[in-house]
Order: structure tokens, then sequence, then C-alpha cells
């Protein structure tokens, strides 16, 4: 039900809750002793090759792990075929593969699956997810608790936040580094928590300006790029806005034709090897009439951009994307609460996750 008009409904409170709740969250997932015993398994295994899998949320996580373990230990990661194995039967050789499921709620059927076929064939198996009591916990060899806490909203936060954190603790410490990891998720946790106030305010005030929009495309670049399909997650779910994640290259590749300025372009800058694609997307969506929205903390760097939401530094390139990712879930937030929608209970979406 929308509000009447002039007048904002007071929905949303637990998406809210919960984006508040996030750096506490992120300190119980490194200080959770399950949390060293799964990183432990994976640094003393052997096994150099990663396979993730998950869907949504978890899928977006995964994304960023490709990056993870690719620049810290320099192990091939991949967000693997789910279909492949569990409905072709292909016959993949795992042997020498570490899976990691990832599901919020451990209970995604087809991501338990894989991960019982994955471990029949001698890779060694992963879960991590929030409840360390389900089946694809009980499916996998080791567990890695998220430590998220109860998420009532449909829409994921501190979820996603720490299976992004848990993705780089587990590169970290297969790099030999997890206590330096462990300290800068610290560390980033302190700045989200001192940022969150004047951020959600921002977002707020930047929200009042897109209430009529119906579709936009976010844009990432490396490892960057989970966060963009996480914010086009967001605005889909909670929104009704038809939000699509792309890479800065793939916008010249085809969408690009479609940006007008009936269609905003969010471009999420990062201060990191990848910045310069992000600053040419831009530079091309602004040249067809797109208004462009820029966040991250390196927002100042793109040209032209009609709005900006920066996020406050991160302490290492790799940990920007737990801060960056709170400007679009604040951004969601606001904008559903502005069109009279509820992001705790979205049309025809539910909520599967659980925490013990």
């Amino acid at each position: 039900m929308t509000a009447a008009a002039g007048e904002v409904p007071d929905t949303g409170a637990s998406f809210r809750a919960e984006i508040y709740e996030q750096p506490d969250a992120l300190i119980r997932l490194i200080e959770a002793p399950a949390t060293a015993a799964a990183c432990d398994a994976l640094a003393e295994g052997g096994r150099r090759t990663v396979r993730l899998v998950g869907h949504g949320s978890s899928d977006a996580a995964a994304s960023y792990g490709v990056y993870a373990f690719g620049l810290l230990p320099g192990w091939t990661a991949m967000r693997d075929s789910i279909s492949l194995t569990v409905y072709y039967d292909a016959q993949i050789a795992l042997v020498e593969s570490v899976v990691i499921g990832l599901s919020q709620s451990g209970r995604t059927p087809d991501v338990v699956e894989y991960a019982t076929r994955a471990r029949s064939r001698g890779a060694a198996t992963i879960a991590v997810t929030n409840d360390p009591g389900s089946s694809l916990a009980e499916a996998c060899d080791v567990t890695l608790p998220l430590a998220a806490g109860p998420e009532r909203s449909v829409a994921a936060s501190k979820t996603y936040l720490n299976t992004v954190a848990a993705m780089l603790l587990l590169a970290g410490s297969a790099a030999g580094r997890r206590e330096e990891t462990a300290e800068v998720i610290r560390t980033t946790a302190e700045v989200l928590r001192t940022a969150l106030p004047a951020l959600e305010e921002a977002a707020s005030r930047l929200a009042t300006a897109f209430a009529y929009v119906g579709r936009m495309y976010v844009i990432g670049r490396g490892i960057e790029f989970a966060t963009a399909r996480e914010i086009a997650l967001k605005l889909t779910e909670t929104c009704r806005v038809a939000a699509e994640p792309l890479t800065a290259t793939d916008l010249v590749h085809g969408p690009i034709a479609a940006v007008d300025a009936l269609v905003p372009v969010w471009t999420i800058a990062s201060p990191d090897e990848s910045l310069h694609a992000v600053k040419d997307a831009a530079a091309r969506a602004r040249d067809a009439g797109a208004v462009l929205i820029a966040s991250g903390s390196a927002a100042s760097d793109i040209d032209g951009a009609a709005y900006r939401l920066p996020v406050p530094p991160a302490p290492t390139p790799l940990a920007a994307p737990l801060l960056s990712v709170v400007a679009g879930q604040l951004f969601a937030a606001a904008l559903a609460r502005m069109k009279g929608l509820d992001p705790d209970q979205p049309e025809r979406l539910s909520k599967v996750t659980l925490a013990p």
C-alpha cells in the first residue's frame, strides 16, 4: 500500500536498524572462534582453486571473493556454475578444489546439493551461512557462521556485509595474514559506525531527487562490481526500480544505447587500479545525457556528477566494498520509504535467513 500524497509512511524499521547493526556484526564475525577454525582449515588444506556458489546477495559477495582470493593469496577463484553439477551432473574434477557454499539461510536447495555432490567427489567444502545448524552446514566439512544475528528484513544488509567480510578473512588467512586482515575489518567497522548518521542523512536528501526513477544502471569494476550487483538488487527488491548492474566496460557494449535523461547511472568509485575504467564509463554516460550519481570514497573523481554520495576511505582497497555498499543500502531504504514501499516486506518476496 502506498502512502497518501505528501505523507511518508513509517516503514522499513528493521532494514534501517539492521544497517546500523552492521559494525557490531562485523566485530562478532572476526571474534567468533568458529571463524578462526574455518580460516585455519582453508589455509592448511593445500588446495589452491576455490569454487564459490550462491544466489542473490550471496552470489554478489562471491563476485568479491574472486578478487579477494586472487589479490591476497594469488589463488584461482571462480563463481562456479551450479547448474552444470546439480542439473546436468557434469563430471567436473573437483578433488583439487575448495568449494565454498554461500547461503545466508543455509537452506538454498541447489547450493546444498552442489556442496553435497562436491564433497562426495573429493572437494573440501566450507559453508558460509548465518545458521550453523542449517542443511548447508551439515553438508560441508567446515562451517564459517556469519554471526550476523537475526535478520528480519527481507532486504539483506548485515548478512551481505558479513559474507563479504568472510571472503576477505578467508583470503587473508590463505595468504598467511589472518590477524592483519581481521584488524582491517575491525578498523573498517569503526569507520562505518562513525559515518552512518551523516551517510544516512545524505542518502535521504539524495532520494528526494529520484522518486520518479523506474530504471537505473549501477556501474562498478573490479572489487566494486560486487557492490554494483548488491546495490542494484537492493533497488530492485525494495524500490521497484529495474536496476541493472554492469561493469564499466559492459556499459559501452550495448547498454549505453538505452541511456538518456530518464535512466540515471550510479557509479561506484574507489581509489584502486580500476578507477580509470569507472571514470571513462561515467563520461560516456554523461555524454549520452544520463544523470550521474557518484558514490564510493573516490566519488569526487567522477567528473560531471549531478549528485554525490561519498563514503569514508577504507584502511585498504580490499575493504572498500564494506563501506561503499552501505551508501546504496541507505539510499534504497530512503527511496523505498518515499515511495510508500516497505523494504522489510517487499511484494512477492519472503525471508528465509535464520539465526540461532
